[in-house]
């Protein structure tokens, strides 16, 4: 690190459990935020904020009027813009001295295994649950940690699914892809404005700690919150050995 990032990243490097190695880690590191809205607001703009070294945000929609109430990326005079493009600028902003990478796309397949391949860490910011699946499938077949993040109303819930250990659950053992799920997005339900800030924030959190290896990560755990009363719940949650996507037999 040179003398700039020294002094930018000094109230991490204080901290025993980062130092300068640890913030070496995160300058040296690729999260792929996936979703650019309510939760990846806060979550792209604390890990830019960080340092993170590479920050690639993968949306394919346009900032609406509806969206400032809480998509905390985007200002009144970017409404239209691309949500990628807004957010790139917002980052960029924040810190210049990383690399924000801007894709409008709706990723799948190939294409999504090929930037979680190329990712540290994943988060899943999306709001629904076949993104949520894919992106899910391509983090086991990689094997790259996936920071899980969703808001609604006044409920928030978030976990991490770490492949790279052998007795972790993924996503589909909580919610498994064979069963079917109510859709539910803020258009119909709304959404508690503060409420993806705290969730988004987490995921950043979560990011940053398996990027620098240290504390304990949310793998095995969901934390499932209630705003009205700002009360959380903690579940375990273990591996499904006849998971469709990481049982035994895959």
């Amino acid at each position: 690190m040179n003398d700039h990032q020294l002094l930018r990243y000094s109230r991490h490097i204080l901290l025993d459990e980062i130092d300068i190695e640890g913030q070496e880690k995160l300058l040296a590191a690729h999260a792929l935020i996936i979703g650019a809205g309510g939760l990846g607001s806060p979550a792209a703009l604390y890990l830019a904020s960080a340092g993170v070294g590479t920050i690639t945000l993968v949306d394919d929609d346009t900032v609406d009027l509806t969206n400032l109430q809480r998509q905390i990326l985007h200002t009144t005079e970017r409404i239209g813009q691309a949500k990628v493009v807004s957010g790139q600028k917002t980052l960029s902003d924040i810190n210049p001295g990383i690399n924000i990478v801007a894709l409008k796309e709706r990723v799948s397949g190939e294409r999504l295994n090929e930037l979680v391949g190329q990712a540290s860490v994943v988060l899943d910011c999306s709001d629904n649950f076949a993104t949520r699946h894919a992106i899910n499938r391509a983090c086991v077949a990689k094997r790259v940690p996936l920071v899980s993040g969703a808001a609604i109303k006044f409920d928030g819930q978030i976990s991490v699914f770490d492949a790279r250990s052998g007795n972790a659950p993924c996503y589909a053992c909580l919610f498994p892809e064979e069963q079917q799920f109510e859709e539910v997005n803020c258009g119909t339900m709304g959404v508690f404005a503060p409420l993806v800030g705290i969730i988004g924030s987490m995921q950043a959190a979560e990011a940053l700690k398996l990027i620098a290896g240290i504390g304990t990560s949310l793998a095995g755990r969901l934390l499932l919150l209630d705003a009205r009363t700002m009360e959380w719940s903690s579940i375990k949650i273990a591996r499904n050995a006849s998971c469709s996507i990481c049982g035994q037999a895959h």
